[in-house]
């Protein structure tokens, strides 16, 4: 009898898990579909809504600007409303955002509903990550950061595929308007969770500590370990509460911080402005730009997109053993190469043909490869390790909004930038940027693979030196 009552308890932990992951996967494969799926739609757009070469870059960005309101606004709304609530709001912001861009019959509708989409996007991409590190068992919860971005990459794969299924039909429409199911599937889903038991401590002083236990006890299916891990969390939020601080942004850039607020910004700086998005947003329209047909450019952008998915998991298990800056500079080495050849290429006055179409694809993917096993997750990893207990969520925070703010310009500008100077300045350009990478990832950024706060804050106090 004890045997079943242990097997039934171990069976309902593991569907209690299962669900919580399945859910927060969504919300990472959502944000990353919403991303991803204009590089193929706005191919057709203009069928029904003529654009610019500037207006097509507003179309695109609309997403970004929504983002980094949305990302702005989660810290403060994730405490007040619940990890849970607010993941809900974002599948509601989601759905509402989507059909709305679906049906959009001018571009200043079109731009409007992907703002609103831009804000789900906002949300998950703060809330899902703390939400799934706060429900995680222990062992893995370090795993669960780069985690997202594969389920981001996951998220685009998908995009691309949806792109090209319905690219003979030019139906733009259908290719953004899909995104509505697995946003509500995500809203309605998230619901039949419980909320993050650090949550209900920190925040809920009447009860909150009850509710906790009994989450514990459903998610690690017995009372020793739910009781344990509940005194860890007490723990952590005393910790929390005595070390943290409400940092003003002139704080921020004293003397403590500058450093460190330096080389975040740059960290985000450059992970943008090597020209990844261009890819992301934009590998279709630079495919049709040196003689692809629209089909095959976006069948191509599939292969693009397995790419991007598949090199990110080498990543996620590279950086905890090969180090962040060796990753990062061997990724900004192979980016730094694909943009010299594919500059190269162009800027020759090669004839459209195999030669040129094979030598922009063939660089293409080696870029996004150089990129995803890179700077991709190590990004989200490394952020948080730059900082203080103290000031980690206020810096952090100020990063990423520039993150999505880094994100948008090179959305907004490529369009017309391409329509000016063609692809192979552009490209040129990127190669100076990584090449520039390279040199930030060399001599200013700090390893921290494996190694304690103190020991990143004595980095961060001396003066660098170049290392091997």
């Amino acid at each position: 009898m004890a045997a079943s009552s242990a097997g039934s308890a171990g069976s309902v932990k593991r569907q209690s898990q299962w669900a919580i992951w399945f859910f927060g996967a969504l919300g990472g494969i959502l944000w990353g579909y919403d991303t991803g799926v204009i590089s193929g739609a706005i191919l057709y757009i203009p069928d029904d809504i003529p654009l610019t070469p500037l207006e097509q870059g507003t179309v695109v960005s609309g997403l970004l600007v929504g983002a980094m309101l949305g990302a702005g606004m989660s810290g403060r709304l994730a405490d007040t409303l619940g990890r849970r609530m607010l993941i809900l709001l974002g599948g509601v912001v989601f759905v509402i955002g989507t059909l709305g861009a679906a049906l959009a019959t001018t571009v200043l509708l079109l731009v409007l509903f992907r703002f609103v989409m831009g804000i789900g996007v906002g949300i998950v991409s703060v809330v899902v990550p703390m939400y799934l590190s706060e429900l995680a068992p222990a062992r893995i919860r370090g795993r669960l950061t780069s985690l997202m971005q594969l389920l981001v990459t996951v998220g685009i794969f998908v995009a691309y595929l949806t792109d090209f299924a319905f690219a003979d039909a030019r139906a733009w429409r259908w290719m953004i308007g899909l995104g509505v199911i697995p946003a509500v599937v995500l809203a309605i889903g998230i619901y039949t969770q419980p909320e993050s038991p650090r949550w209900l401590v920190a925040q809920k002083p009447d009860g909150g500590e009850d509710d906790a236990r009994k989450v514990l006890e459903r998610l690690r299916g017995g009372r020793e370990a739910a009781a344990a891990e509940l005194g860890e969390i007490k723990e952590s939020v005393r910790v929390e509460r005595e070390r943290s601080e409400k940092v003003a942004l002139a704080t921020l850039f004293g003397p403590r911080l500058r450093r460190r607020i330096l080389i975040g910004m740059l960290l985000v700086f450059f992970q943008n402005f090597v020209g990844i998005n261009t890819i992301i947003y934009y590998a279709p329209t630079l495919l049709t730009n040196v003689g692809f047909g629209d089909t095959g450019a976006i069948g191509a952008n599939v292969g693009i997109g397995a790419v991007n998915m598949l090199m990110t998991l080498p990543g996620m298990w590279l950086i905890e053993r090969a180090g962040r800056r060796p990753l990062l500079r061997w990724g900004a080495v192979g980016m730094c190469v694909a943009m010299l050849v594919l500059a190269v290429v162009n800027l020759v006055g090669l004839s459209q043909g195999p030669v040129l179409l094979g030598v922009t694809l063939a660089g293409i993917v080696v870029y996004i490869a150089s990129f995803s096993i890179s700077w991709g997750p190590v990004q989200w990893v490394l952020l948080p390790e730059l900082f203080p207990l103290r000031v980690r969520a206020s810096a952090v925070g100020f990063c990423v909004t520039f993150n999505w703010l880094f994100n948008m310009t090179v959305a907004l500008l490529f369009p017309s930038l391409l329509a000016i100077f063609g692809a192979g300045w552009n490209f040129l350009f990127f190669a100076v940027t990584t090449a520039l990478a390279y040199l930030y990832a060399t001599r200013l950024l700090p390893e921290t693979k494996g190694r304690t706060l103190e020991e990143i804050e004595r980095d961060l106090t001396t003066p660098v030196t170049a290392k091997p």
